[in-house]
């Protein structure tokens, strides 16, 4: 997971509102640098999830049926702002 570019991974983290840019950018400031390989690849699964689905799980209305995309979830949930 090393090899990823860090600009490319910032445009990724980049959605329709405002709203998930945060909590994707929060991600990125205090979850990314510490993250193992595993927890970068369930976040970078997350990145392809279509914006409306994301939004519905951070504000929990839905929960994704996958149980580590949930975990990802409720990671960025409980980084601090």
């Amino acid at each position: 997971m090393s090899g990823i570019d860090p600009a490319a991974l910032r445009w990724r983290c980049r959605r329709g509102m405002r709203e998930l840019d945060q909590l994707m950018q929060r991600y990125l400031e205090h979850g990314w640098p510490q993250a193992d390989d595993r927890e970068r690849g369930l976040f970078l699964r997350l990145l392809d999830c279509e914006d409306d689905k994301l939004w519905q799980w951070f504000i929990g209305q839905e929960r994704p049926q996958d149980a580590e995309l949930q975990a990802i979830v409720d990671r960025i949930i409980e980084l601090p702002h």
